[in-house]
């Protein structure tokens, strides 16, 4: 074996590092002219669209989208779409003039100009992203690029000169490659202004950060208060769903066909058997419309969940609930709101007979009394003892194991006492004698069972749209089919959406035993129960009400997705707004 020299040759160490490196350009993707754009406004913005993978498009989006549409561009160029793996970028440019022989790239915006002379930072960056792009493939490098701000016509020239641009250009290129392999979220900008407009509002929640953060003013109401879209609901059984164009067809099993438009859909959920088309199933996925089964029975089978992403937010909820002591926090926040709102339902039940209180509610009142000290002291401990030992020389996971036991100590509590406090008689064939399921075995914990199984669909649903692993839990164990954070977010939401409307509909007589399929040890809702049902539910979550920390109002239907991400700000560094919601 002959030694050769290294002249003209490469060594084998260095050869492994150049394929390294070039393998590993290769899987780099490259970064959208947008995204800079979106960094240029805010760091925060382009973490959750391009590390995180959410995209909303808001009234402000498509107003910008119709505008390009309705464009009179004359002879320019439209729409032409480029990338350059040696720049890092791509993009598609909305318009190129062409002007003295030279190609100009010309960026249209709906709104004003900055103080009617300039364009914004993020609009210039933008433009000349786009110009680079243009000159590479081109060789025809032009003296500027345009800005058309359309609300107050103006548009703005900024110079362009190549390796300044390229330069520019490239500093932002570097941050957004940081940004990309950080596994935290950017803080939230200074400025307030700048989120007003952000369609990414309702995932940031910038104003309850700061709030929680420990600023004075109480938040602004920047996450929308209801949304307009709608759950389908399908309980006739051999019933059918078909995508006709842009809209859902529901046939039943007489042949009866109803037309639903897609963009009215937030989700649908098929109750036992019912079919839906393959095209139907596409539709849902590409529209991120939320798909479930339910059996017959009410229990939840399963859903069409998103594909690929998330993985930040997942790989950090992971992370945060290996920390024992946040999971003994999360559960003496959880555990207290739970008890304290079945204290006060049931003290709001009495409340106009106090005075012929039994023995029996007395003492069950005071039980739960004594859980709600015994928890505020768990609570306390955590919420101040960061050393990994809450009260003294307990340790997080023995607290956790010992709130569980409070928590189930507090409901069995609650549910003992309701029979007493419900004025029924025996023979009503709504009474009330105990909880039972699996399966229910009276009318009221048939009505339970099913109520508390469309809430946990609803928390399914929260859960993924925020785009954490409802399988992984803090409190509850896993179990069965059931995700135990979805058990954790349902136990802030039992009470206030469905034992309150479902007791309430039961005092006004509303319900019939021809609702019901009674057999010999288990009852179910029949088809009209169950559309009955869902009716009842359905209205109480779009009741509007005032959050009682954050002081503004939304409808139910938006708090359970608000619940879901003030719970993940417990471990994005901005914590105390999760489990504080409580009845009047």
């Amino acid at each position: 074996m002959t030694e050769s020299s290294n002249s003209g040759t490469t060594p084998p160490e260095d050869a492994f590092r150049s394929f390294h490196n070039a393998e590993r350009l290769q899987e780099e993707p490259l970064i959208r002219v947008m995204a800079l754009h979106a960094l240029a406004y805010c760091e925060r913005l382009f973490y959750l669209e391009e590390v995180e993978e959410i995209r909303r498009a808001d009234a402000n989006v498509f107003a910008g989208r119709r505008l390009h549409e309705t464009l009179d561009k004359g002879n320019d160029i439209t729409t032409l779409e480029l990338a350059s793996e040696r720049l890092g970028i791509r993009g598609k440019i909305d318009c190129i003039r062409r002007e003295s022989g030279q190609l100009i790239v010309c960026e249209h915006k709906k709104g004003r100009s900055k103080e009617g002379k300039e364009a914004w930072p993020s609009d210039r960056l933008q433009a000349m992203a786009y110009a680079l792009l243009l000159a590479e493939h081109s060789g025809k490098p032009a003296d500027e690029a345009l800005v058309r701000y359309h609300a107050d016509h103006r548009t703005i020239s900024i110079p362009f000169e190549l390796d300044s641009a390229e330069k520019e250009v490239g500093m932002v290129l570097a941050r957004a490659k940081e940004l990309r392999l950080s596994p935290d979220r950017p803080p939230v900008p200074v400025h307030e202004r700048q989120c007003r407009s952000c369609s990414l509002v309702p995932v940031c929640l910038p104003e309850e950060e700061r709030f929680a953060g420990g600023g004075e003013d109480l938040p602004q109401r920047l996450f929308p208060e209801d949304d307009d879209r709608r759950i389908v609901h399908v309980v006739e059984q051999g019933s059918s769903i078909q995508k006709d164009g842009e809209q859902f067809v529901i046939t039943t099993k007489d042949g009866t066909r109803k037309g639903v438009p897609g963009m009215m859909v937030m989700a649908i959920v098929l109750h036992g058997n019912v079919q839906i088309s393959t095209q139907a199933i596409h539709f849902c996925a590409a529209n991120e419309i939320g798909l479930h089964w339910l059996s017959y029975g009410g229990f939840y089978v399963g859903s069409l969940t998103p594909g690929a992403g998330a993985v930040q937010r997942k790989n950090r909820q992971y992370q945060a609930f290996q920390i024992p002591v946040l999971r003994a926090r999360l559960t003496a926040r959880l555990v207290h709101a739970k008890i304290e709102n079945q204290l006060k339902y049931l003290l709001r039940l009495t409340r106009g007979d106090s005075e012929g209180r039994t023995p029996v509610v007395e003492e069950g009142l005071a039980r739960l009394r004594a859980l709600l000290h015994d928890i505020d002291a768990a609570l306390i401990s955590v919420d101040t003892d960061e050393s990994g030992l809450c009260q003294g020389d307990v340790y997080p996971e023995e607290l956790v194991q010992r709130l569980r036991g409070y928590e189930g100590s507090g409901t069995r509590e609650y549910f003992q006492l309701l029979p007493h406090v419900l004025n029924m008689k025996e023979d009503d064939f709504l009474y009330f004698a105990g909880r039972n399921r699996r399966p229910p075995k009276d009318p009221f914990n048939a009505l339970l069972s099913f109520g508390y199984a469309l809430l946990y669909r609803d928390c399914v649903g929260a859960l993924l749209t925020v785009g954490l692993d409802p399988a992984f839990g803090f409190m509850h164990t896993p179990r069965s089919a059931a995700y135990p954070l979805a058990l954790d977010l349902m136990d802030v939401f039992r009470l206030l959406l469905w034992d309150i409307p479902m007791i309430g509909s039961i005092n006004r007589r509303q319900w019939t035993e021809s609702d019901f399929d009674i057999f010999p040890g288990q009852v179910w809702l029949n088809p009209d129960g169950r559309r009955k049902a869902i009716a009842l539910y359905e209205a109480r979550k779009a009741e509007k009400w005032k959050h009682p920390v954050l002081d503004y109002s939304l409808s139910y239907r938006r708090t359970i997705e608000l619940e879901a991400r003030l719970m993940e700000k417990e471990w994005l560094g901005s914590p105390g707004l999760f489990g504080r919601l409580r009845i009047r």
